[in-house]
C-alpha cells in the first residue's frame, strides 16, 4: 500500500524539475495526478521552463506507474485559468485531496537596478500564484471537509540572498500566506504547510547565474559550482539536493502520517540553515 492510495494530487508547475518529481513521487505512493503548467518560456526568465512536450512526457511517466493523470496547460497568474483547471481535474478524477503549489521562477538583480517588470513578474508567480492556487481548491476542500495544501517556499523564505529581493520577498510572503491559510482552513479539517528547498538539482540551478551564486564569483564552471556547493550544506556528501528528496517530504505532508501537522515550515536543505554562515566575498 502507498502513502497516498486513493488520493488525487493537483500540482502547479508540474511538467518538469521539482514538479515532475512531485508527480512521480505522488503516483508511486498511489495517487492520481493533475499536472498544471504554463508549459512556455517566459520572457525575462533565464532558466529553461517546460514545453508542452515536457508536460505530456511527465503525464506519460505518471501513467506508466499505473495512475490516472490529467495534463492541463494553464497560468497561475490567471485565476480563471486555475479555476478552470481545478474544475477539469475534479470532473476527470473525481476530487482533489492535495494541492502542491509548486510553480515558480527565479530572476535576480540588485534591488535598486531591478526593473518593476522583473519585480512584479517574480512576485506574481511565486507568491500571488500560490494564493490563487489555494483559492482555487479551497471551496472544493471545504465542501469535502478534508484536504492538504503544501506551498513551495525556499530557504530564501527564511534567509536573504544577494541580488534577489523579488524572489526573497515572494518566498517570505509565502510563509505568511501559508500560516494564515492554515489558520483559516483548520476549522474545515484542511491542513496547509510550506516546504523550503535548499539548492536543488533542477533546471533552475543549471545555468550560469546559478553557478556563479553557489561558487561565489562570476564565470564559474559547473564543475567548480558543484564542488563549492558542498560548502552550502551541513550534511556529509551533499552538494545539490535531488528533487526526489523534496518530493518525498511533500508526500509525507500530504499523507495521513501528517494528519495532525499544519502551519509548519519544513526545510529540505541538507542542513544549510543550521550552518553558522559562509561568506564567499568578505569586505576588508
Amino acid at each position: 500500500m502507498g502513502l497516498l492510495d486513493g488520493k488525487v494530487v493537483f500540482i502547479t508547475g508540474g511538467a518538469q524539475g521539482m514538479g515532475r518529481a512531485h508527480a512521480l513521487a505522488s503516483a508511486r505512493e498511489g495517487a492520481d495526478v493533475a499536472l498544471f503548467d504554463i508549459a512556455a518560456q517566459l520572457p525575462g526568465v533565464d532558466h529553461p521552463m517546460a514545453t508542452p512536450d515536457r508536460l505530456e512526457r511527465t503525464a506519460q511517466e505518471v501513467g506508466e506507474l499505473g495512475r490516472r493523470v490529467v495534463a492541463l496547460q494553464g497560468d497561475v497568474c490567471d485565476q480563471d485559468s486555475l479555476d478552470k483547471g481545478v474544475a477539469e481535474a475534479i470532473a476527470r478524477l473525481g476530487h482533489i485531496d492535495a494541492l502542491i503549489a509548486n510553480a515558480g521562477i527565479w530572476t535576480k538583480d540588485r534591488f535598486w537596478e531591478m526593473t518593476e517588470k522583473k519585480w512584479l513578474q517574480t512576485v506574481d508567480i511565486n507568491l500571488n500564484g500560490v494564493w490563487r492556487s489555494a483559492k482555487a481548491v479551497a471551496p472544493h476542500m471545504i465542501e469535502r471537509g478534508t484536504g492538504s495544501i503544501v506551498v513551495t517556499s525556499s530557504i530564501n523564505g527564511m534567509e536573504p540572498q544577494l541580488n534577489a529581493a523579488n524572489y526573497v520577498t515572494a518566498k517570505h510572503g509565502v510563509v505568511g500566506l501559508m500560516r494564515t491559510v492554515a489558520l483559516e482552513l483548520a476549522p474545515f479539517g484542511i491542513r496547509c504547510n510550506s516546504i523550503h528547498p535548499g539548492a536543488i538539482n533542477t533546471a533552475m540551478a543549471s545555468y550560469q547565474e546559478a553557478w556563479d551564486l553557489l561558487a561565489g564569483y562570476q564565470g564559474a564552471t559547473e564543475e567548480v559550482m558543484l564542488a563549492a556547493a558542498y560548502h552550502f550544506n551541513a550534511l556529509k556528501g551533499v552538494n545539490l539536493i535531488s528533487p526526489e528528496a523534496v518530493a518525498d517530504a511533500v508526500v509525507f505532508l500530504n499523507s495521513d502520517l501528517a494528519r495532525a501537522i499544519t502551519g509548519i515550515t519544513l526545510p529540505v536543505d541538507a542542513g544549510h540553515l543550521i550552518l553558522p554562515g559562509h561568506n564567499h566575498a568578505p569586505t576588508r
